[in-house]
């Protein structure tokens, strides 16, 4: 039950940064794998569980895909990884993701939501 419970948790902060990174928009093919949105988001998985203070490692993770996801393509990519996970996540979990741009700096276009559109 902790592993599911934690991939779950992971799919929340993956869609956060999904949104992020969508909010880019360039053309081109994809190269980003769910393996490297799990690896460069996974210093933020302790905020989005617990609150608390944002990691540095999670606003380098976050910085870092931003930086990898040049292309369209990409951004979809990385939505769609993680979507279905993230549909489960607790709104205290999106609570704390939705907040994680702006203690890292960055700043999005658009509300952090379940909802989001992976084809736009």
């Amino acid at each position: 039950m902790a592993n599911s419970s934690g991939l779950l948790k992971l799919g929340t902060l993956v869609m956060f940064v999904s949104m992020l990174i969508m909010s880019f928009s360039h053309g081109g093919q994809a190269q980003i794998s769910c393996d490297t949105v799990d690896n460069d988001l996974f210093p933020c998985l302790s905020f989005v569980l617990n609150g608390g203070k944002v990691a540095p490692a999670c606003c380098s993770g976050i910085k870092t895909l931003l930086s990898l996801a040049k292309t369209k393509t990409d951004r979809q990519s990385v939505c769609s990884c993680l979507k279905s996970v993230a549909q489960s996540a607790t709104d205290g979990q999106l609570k704390n993701a939705a907040q994680i741009p702006h203690l890292c700096g960055v700043n999005l276009p658009y509300k952090i939501s379940r909802n989001i559109d992976c084809t736009k």
